[in-house]
């Protein structure tokens, strides 16, 4: 039986932006035409908030704050490292980049033999310092995303499958994900089977993957079907694990991506996330109660705008089919910054 290792990480786009704009998006969403007069004094908004704010915006906290995150995707790297893998699968959420209107799979196995791609072309910045016509490659492997497609298939999960990209050469909750595994760039050669779910469901088409107005917050279910339930994704990652354990490979299968986004938490005017969601399914991870991610909903997860944390469900599936509770995790609380995030890791 082929060694597994669980990890669940976040893609961070804010750790790409200088610190002054970690808060861009909130910016946005205050200078949207509906948004209530009263929503926009401070004194409505959570203390957490305001402070973490301060009187530069939240530049000086988002300074700090990179700073933390870049030590735990050292610690992320180390783990990798120390496990060696022959592949990694690794969970993530397109948001309208390669899957687009003529195709959004619930779930889909890239299974490429290379990852190709240019980052800074369109920005005016990146904290490395590397120039606009930066290109990376990362390995991928076909043959384990065809065995992981083929397996999946074998037993009742009807993942989609592909060899090259439609629309957009590697979705952002897996290249970044991979930039930040190499902050001290010594290079990157695990291949990579990335795995993607489609975690925006009702807004992916409407909002392209990020916010919508405002005056739409009443009819996002009108958009488009939702996104796969959670206790689907933890049936796939389920499954998954089943797969890969029975593989020639060593891998190890990962969640990457934030929990709940301020930009898709409606209920609060998307100014701040739900921290208190995240803290009850983070609870409920540190003490591998599996049951209360199965009893979570799709209902669940919109009102919270925990849309991507579709991807950890996939992972707290697999993890709880090889009955692991993490060896260590984290959750690192943020109001002002888009949306909180963990750390966890389940050794072999």
């Amino acid at each position: 039986m082929a060694e597994i290792l669980g990890l669940g990480c976040t893609h961070r786009p804010v750790m790409l932006r200088r610190n002054e704009d970690w808060t861009g998006m909130m910016r946005t969403s205050l200078d949207d035409p509906d948004m209530p007069p009263e929503m926009k004094d401070p004194g409505h908004w959570p203390a957490q908030l305001r402070e973490e704010l301060g009187n530069d915006f939240g530049a000086t906290a988002a300074g700090r704050a990179r700073e933390v995150y870049r030590r735990h995707f050292a610690e992320a790297r180390a783990a990798l490292d120390d496990f060696e893998p022959d592949v990694i699968v690794m969970f993530g959420d397109d948001q309208y980049e390669n899957f687009k209107e003529d195709i959004v799979p619930p779930f889909a196995v890239l299974a490429y033999d290379e990852h190709k791609i240019e980052p800074w072309k369109n920005r005016a910045w990146n904290p490395w310092g590397e120039p606009n016509d930066a290109r990376f490659s990362f390995i991928g492997h076909r043959a384990a995303g065809k065995y992981l497609a083929s397996g999946l298939l074998d037993r009742g999960i009807d993942a989609a499958y592909a060899y090259r990209p439609l629309h957009h050469p590697l979705g952002h909750a897996f290249a970044y994900t991979l930039l930040l595994l190499d902050d001290a760039r010594r290079g990157f050669g695990y291949p990579v089977v990335p795995f993607s779910v489609n975690c925006y469901g009702r807004r992916v088409n409407a909002a392209r993957g990020l916010r919508l107005p405002l005056a739409m917050r009443d009819k996002i279910r009108e958009l488009d079907p939702p996104s796969p339930s959670p206790a689907r994704c933890m049936a796939v990652g389920a499954a998954t694990a089943r797969v890969m354990a029975k593989s020639p490979w060593r891998t190890a299968i990962m969640a990457s991506s934030s929990w709940s986004h301020s930009f898709l938490t409606e209920k609060n005017y998307q100014l701040w996330p739900d921290v208190a969601a995240d803290r009850h399914l983070y609870d409920a991870l540190e003490k591998g109660d599996y049951a209360t991610w199965q009893r979570y909903t799709t209902d669940e997860i919109e009102d919270s705008g925990q849309h991507e944390v579709l991807n950890w469900f996939c992972l707290l599936g697999a993890m709880e089919e090889l009955g692991r509770k993490p060896d260590r995790s984290t959750f690192i609380e943020t109001w002002a910054f888009v949306s909180p995030v963990v750390f966890a890791y389940y050794m072999p």
